[in-house]
């Protein structure tokens, strides 16, 4: 009963290694760029912050990702690291919110898996759009990403790669996304 402009959401991928969750998801990258503002970048701290802090049971370290190459380098490739990001990063801090960056996009990834031989050094990237954000994830293995939407009253998982109905009824679909989803729904409803 309540209306979609009251109850915002964010689309988180993970993985036992990475999460990352999404300032923007399904649009042209012309729109993802114009959905890079302050109000939408904090609001992704914000969300990310209180679904985490539960699942966690503890303020998660988040990272955020730059827009532009090298986070911009300082207004070189870009001024929306210093002009959006970062206030918006501040802003968040200013909350108590646990929150670094922009860092480069193309290395924050790496800082923030987690492998068996180390911690990562993030709980979670927030990247500015869906392909800056999911093909990491995606690249460390289809089969273990989970679709977590954060921000509703209820727990929400599906697998990362969606419903697959190009092979629907032909026997070959490998549910181990699948079973990952419903093992984090466990997780989280927790």
């Amino acid at each position: 009963g309540v209306p979609l402009a009251r109850m915002p959401v964010r689309m988180m991928l993970a993985n036992d290694e990475l999460r990352t969750v999404l300032v923007s998801i399904h649009v042209s990258l012309r729109d993802a760029i114009a959905a890079v503002t302050q109000d939408n970048v904090l609001q992704t701290l914000q969300i990310t912050h209180a679904a985490l802090q539960r699942s966690l049971g503890r303020v998660p370290r988040m990272a955020v990702a730059g827009l532009n190459p090298h986070a911009g380098e300082g207004g070189l490739f870009g001024r929306e690291e210093l002009e959006v990001i970062a206030p918006a990063i501040a802003a968040a801090r200013a909350q108590g919110l646990d929150v670094h960056g922009p860092f480069a996009p193309d290395t924050v990834f790496m800082r923030a898996r987690s492998t068996p031989q180390r911690a990562g050094e993030f709980d979670v990237v927030i990247a500015m759009y869906h392909d800056q954000g999911l093909i990491p994830v995606k690249y460390l293995g289809v089969d273990k990403g989970v679709n977590v939407t954060l921000g509703l009253p209820l727990v929400r998982t599906s697998p990362d790669h969606g419903t697959a109905f190009d092979i629907a009824g032909q026997g070959v679909a490998d549910a181990a996304s699948l079973i990952e989803a419903v093992r984090m729904a466990r997780q989280l409803s927790v």
